[in-house]
């Protein structure tokens, strides 16, 4: 992912910017509360934005129409909630495909559910069970900064799937398919981003950007 301009048939552009839109609404009402409580954080959100449009611009060829790359959601997720982040992905994913001929606007609903949506729910969900278990808080960063990343993944082979199943195992083998493929390149990317996750977090706690991260 990004899925590219004019790759999804009408029908499931239209579904995905359907099931996108509702978490995106949610989203920039909890950011207008959360500015207005809180308008020192601005700084913190410029940066978690700013750290999602550099990593998820870093991208590798890869399925045919969709391309790899790290996310960098999984900071704001963390630091933010989930709901943070269906504005700030969706923001970028925007500027980037207007900017950059990266994505596409009839695209926009599918990749803002995989990167801005799926992406960091996974991320939060595991780094604050991994809290709440007992876990360090960089194994926890590490763990839902990764994990978050793979999920985009996981969402996006699945939207090929459904828009593109095999001609002789359906969606399941089309599924096995697209995810094979991208696992080669993304796999690796997750561990890198999980990593220098935890390194951008320390920096920014440590300067005062964002309070520590904790579940």
């Amino acid at each position: 992912m990004h899925i590219m301009e004019g790759f999804l048939p009408v029908a499931h552009a239209v579904g995905w910017t359907a099931v996108a839109a509702p978490f995106v609404v949610l989203g920039g009402r909890t950011l207008v509360r959360t500015l207005r409580e809180h308008p020192e954080q601005r700084l913190a959100l410029g940066a978690a934005g700013a750290f999602v449009f550099v990593l998820s611009a870093l991208k590798l060829p890869s399925v045919t129409g969709s391309c790899s790359h790290p996310t960098g959601t999984g900071l704001g997720a963390m630091a933010f909630g989930p709901p943070a982040m269906a504005v700030l992905g969706t923001m970028v994913l925007l500027f980037q495909a207007l900017l950059l001929a990266h994505g596409g606007l009839t695209t926009l609903g599918a990749n803002v559910f995989s990167m801005a949506v799926a992406g960091p729910w996974v991320a939060w969900a595991v780094w604050r069970s991994s809290r709440r278990l007992g876990a360090a808080s960089a194994v926890a960063v590490f763990l839902g900064a990764a994990l978050g990343d793979l999920a985009t993944y996981v969402v996006t082979a699945g939207q090929l799937a459904l828009a593109f199943p095999d001609a002789q195992g359906g969606i399941a083998a089309a599924f096995a398919k697209f995810a094979g493929i991208f696992a080669v390149t993304q796999v690796p990317l997750a561990v890198a981003e999980g990593l220098l996750t935890v390194v951008v977090v320390n920096a920014l706690t440590a300067r005062g950007v964002i309070t520590e991260v904790r579940a």
